[in-house]
């Protein structure tokens, strides 16, 4: 049975959270603290967390950061916080996605089945390491480097280079990569999409202003050429 930890201090979303996900099926915990969050996590290894990011001992982006050292299970963010600041950084910080309260419980559900889903298809899939003459990919292990030398990438910058590599040098459509990366609500979002290619560009092209891998197809999307 599917394991979902639900992380939030008010204890009405706990209970509707917990009635749902058993009556869909799952088995659930649910902790009302960060603290019991990263104990959770570690001990329990839940396949999906949904974390509140206003809990009363730790701020909800620092139990993902913590989250994220210690496992890869999808964590869809559940916030009052509507602000495009708050989102991006828990995105970046390697959240899958990011559900705004008040919410639909349907579409929460509806999430959570997404997220869990591509959790599957990325467990199944062996993703290779992918070389060209300047830069090495390791898609499995999380690793970039460029003429040998390490660079770091964030969670959102990796999810944008699997969904481009997966298929080298096919056209992937801006919708496509908006909503594989950060969810179904943010396919009208393109600045995303130019803001997070420039940095994979200046962190893995060897002329970030003249691209030869990240390549642009105006109006259209993306694609990977090795």
């Amino acid at each position: 049975m599917t394991l979902v930890l639900a992380v939030d201090d008010d204890p009405a979303i706990l209970k509707t959270l917990a009635i749902n996900l058993r009556a869909r099926g799952y088995d659930a915990i649910t902790v009302s603290t960060g603290e019991s969050a990263v104990w959770s996590v570690r001990k329990k290894q839940p396949d999906l967390v949904v974390l509140d990011l206003g809990l009363p001992d730790l701020d909800g982006v620092e139990v993902l950061t913590q989250i994220r050292e210690i496992s890869n299970a999808p964590v869809i963010v559940l916030s009052a916080r509507h602000g495009a600041e708050d989102k991006v950084t828990a995105l970046d910080l390697g959240a899958n996605d990011y559900v705004t309260k008040p919410f639909g419980i349907e579409e929460l559900f509806a999430r959570l089945r997404a997220a869990l889903r591509h959790a599957a298809q990325a467990r199944d899939s062996e993703a290779p390491v992918l070389c060209t003459e300047t830069i090495e990919l390791d898609l499995n292990r999380r690793l970039a480097h460029r003429n040998g030398s390490p660079v770091h990438l964030t969670p959102t910058e990796w999810r944008l280079v699997d969904a481009l590599t997966r298929t080298p040098g096919h056209l992937v459509k801006q919708a496509d990569l908006l909503q594989e990366v950060w969810g179904p609500t943010y396919q009208r979002q393109t600045n995303y999409l130019r803001v997070y290619l420039a940095q994979l560009r200046r962190k893995l092209e060897p002329e970030p202003g003249r691209p030869r891998h990240f390549i642009t197809e105006p109006g259209v999307g993306y694609r990977f050429i090795p």
